[in-house]
């Protein structure tokens, strides 16, 4: 009987329940991620602070999630991945509650730091799961559909935050946690057992895990151009907002509504993208969103008018949404023993990408006329991503590569 052939409650879960369940869980983390940000005139006020203080009830968050998942991989994948889902979601519901009887700032700044760090165990959980219940064929749908559901958190996130803040700012946190709290239901009762594919009394610790991971020079450059990538991409993303506010006019709300679309539309392929990359291949696929983002970015800048600019930047988001799970397939195919680690430094290369972009961008912004700057930058940083990654071999067609006879597959070394 294999892992995902039974759970404690009943017959194994399909992949596509694996699949909704994991686009259920990235949700709700993704909402709270972003819940924050329409509430911080409020916040501030609340608290008597000023608006540049306030920003820490929001980097709080972050911050625990990317340090804190530094830790949380290497300590989760020598344990069953269920156990730590459930405990890591149990806190991260219990933290966000808390945040809804914030005292003051520093109060509420330590439980959204809880909240992140909570966060941090329950996502590389995920990911690490998704190459064990489901068919090799589906993983890449599978990882498409767990990622949709972080995108479509960023354009849910924010108005969300601002509608029920318009009740009390109490009532949006105490909403994410009930909604964690339904979610956690769900998987108690459904998600499977995953134990650690380690071998029985394999102990290796945090240093000794990343060590054996970046001892593959694969791997290691594999992480250095995603998270390039993903500086680069982001830094475009942040700055959106402020580019067609102030060379098309767009008021704060239209600028959400944009905003809005283009997150559907990076949900849209990665939830039905995987059919294209199952005819041309993931390595044919990367090499066309690498050539479409180029293009698409290096002319957006030059668009004539707001309807051309964001259909560029439509081009862009649909790009993304298709690329982000072949970038997880391709990070997590490098280990079996160490999925929660790769999955905790794809987050941490996330947020270091953001935190990059975000600061490089600014300056960019406001020392380039319009968006040329900006643009400039992630046309700079797709093509050095690019490059590294054709060094690597990850445009060319896997080789097959034949088993040993007598060497048993991925799916029997997992089987009870």
């Amino acid at each position: 009987m294999t892992q995902a052939q039974s759970t404690r409650h009943g017959p194994a879960p399909s992949s596509a329940v694996i699949a909704w369940l994991a686009f259920a869980t990235m949700f709700v983390i993704g909402t709270d991620t972003f819940l924050v940000a329409p509430m911080l005139p409020t916040l501030a006020e609340q608290f008597d602070v000023s608006t540049s203080v306030s920003g820490w009830m929001v980097s709080a968050y972050a911050l625990g999630f990317a340090l804190f998942a530094l830790v949380a991989g290497p300590l989760s994948d020598g344990r069953d991945r269920r156990g730590v889902l459930l405990l890591g979601f149990a806190g991260f519901a219990v933290a966000t509650a808390l945040c809804a009887a914030a005292q003051g700032l520093w109060t509420m700044i330590l439980f959204r730091f809880l909240a992140g760090m909570f966060a941090a165990l329950v996502t590389p959980q995920i990911w690490a799961s998704i190459p064990v219940l489901v068919a090799p064929d589906s993983i890449v749908k599978t990882m498409g559909i767990a990622g949709a559901g972080m995108s479509i958190s960023q354009v849910v996130g924010v108005p969300f935050g601002g509608w029920l803040a318009a009740i009390s700012w109490h009532v949006p946190f105490l909403a994410v946690a009930g909604l964690s709290g339904v979610a956690w239901i769900l998987l108690w009762r459904v998600f499977p057992s995953v134990p650690s594919s380690r071998a029985a009394g394999e102990t290796m610790g945090i240093l000794g895990t990343y060590a054996q991971l970046f001892r593959s020079a694969t791997f290691t450059w594999y992480l250095v151009a995603y998270l390039i990538y993903q500086t680069g991409v982001f830094e475009t993303i942040s700055f959106i907002g402020s580019w067609l506010d102030e060379d098309f006019g767009l008021g704060v709300s239209a600028v959400g509504a944009s905003m809005m679309a283009l997150g559907v539309g990076m949900a849209t392929t990665s939830i039905f993208g995987s059919r294209l990359i199952r005819r041309i291949g993931e390595h044919r696929t990367l090499a066309l969103v690498f050539t479409v983002l180029i293009v698409a970015y290096a002319a957006v800048p030059f668009a004539p008018n707001l309807g051309l600019a964001l259909t560029g930047l439509a081009v862009g988001s649909a790009m993304l949404g298709l690329a982000y799970p072949i970038f997880m397939s391709m990070l997590l195919s490098q280990t079996t023993a160490s999925r929660g680690t790769v999955s905790s430094l794809s987050t941490t290369a996330l947020y270091a990408g953001t935190t990059i972009g975000g600061l490089v961008g600014g300056v960019l912004l406001t020392e380039f006329d319009g968006f040329k700057g900006v643009a400039g930058f992630t046309v700079l940083a797709l093509l050095v991503a690019a490059a590294i990654f054709a060094a690597t071999g990850a445009f060319r067609a896997p080789k097959p590569v034949a088993a040993p006879q007598g060497t048993p597959t991925e799916a029997e070394t997992t089987a009870a």
